[in-house]
């Protein structure tokens, strides 16, 4: 019987290099294009797909008051939220795919780049254009670590092939090392810290 291996997509960092390529955000059929292409590496041809695993959080669907001119967003009805929320209901429905969800929280608001760089140029008051909604994401990395973990644990696979550019995994894949697997690193093209590198058994 073939080794099997499992994919799993840090859902936020796939989609940043995916615009970076095309200049649009991807759409679903473009993921789906992405891990067609991971799976034919030649480290994995020959082995068994086990899933496809998509880390991401759903848009912020909340409301806000921007502080400056007192006007309520519902970013319920924007067009990112509307795609995004697209976007992972479609990849659910694809065979061999596995959607995990994490959140988003809203904190609050802060300066948007390009007010940031508007007002190092020249001095201005500040305009209720300048905010931008201070979102951060939550729980997505927990998770990946988490499917790691177990997937180690019960040797459900025997490589993993983790598609990101976060650090902050390297104590998942030394644990998944420890355990046996072999970790796979895909950073599509990003530039890599040393630490990942170290705790990859291979870099596609």
């Amino acid at each position: 019987m073939a080794d099997r291996f499992a994919i799993l997509l840090d859902g936020g960092f796939v989609k940043k290099k995916l615009k970076e390529r095309s200049g649009q955000d991807p759409k679903a059929a473009e993921i789906v294009a992405m891990t067609n292409q991971l799976v034919q590496q030649p480290r994995l041809v020959g082995l068994s797909l086990l899933r496809v695993y998509y880390y991401d959080a759903p848009p912020f669907d909340g409301k806000a008051k921007n502080p400056l001119d007192s006007r309520v967003t519902n970013f319920a009805i924007t067009t990112q939220a509307r795609d995004g929320k697209q976007l992972l209901e479609t990849l659910e429905l694809e065979p061999d795919f596995a959607v995990r969800r994490g959140n988003l929280m809203m904190s609050g608001w802060k300066m948007g780049r390009y007010a940031l760089k508007s007002h190092a140029q020249a001095s201005r008051p500040l305009a209720p254009r300048d905010l931008v909604p201070d979102i951060s994401q939550k729980g997505v990395d927990l998770r990946i670590g988490l499917d790691i973990a177990l997937m180690a644990l019960k040797h459900l696979v025997e490589v993993l092939v983790l598609v990101t550019g976060d650090s902050d995994l390297v104590p998942a894949m030394k644990f998944a090392r420890k355990e046996g697997l072999r970790v796979y690193l895909d950073a599509m093209g990003h530039g890599i810290r040393r630490e990942l590198r170290v705790h990859a058994d291979f870099v596609l």
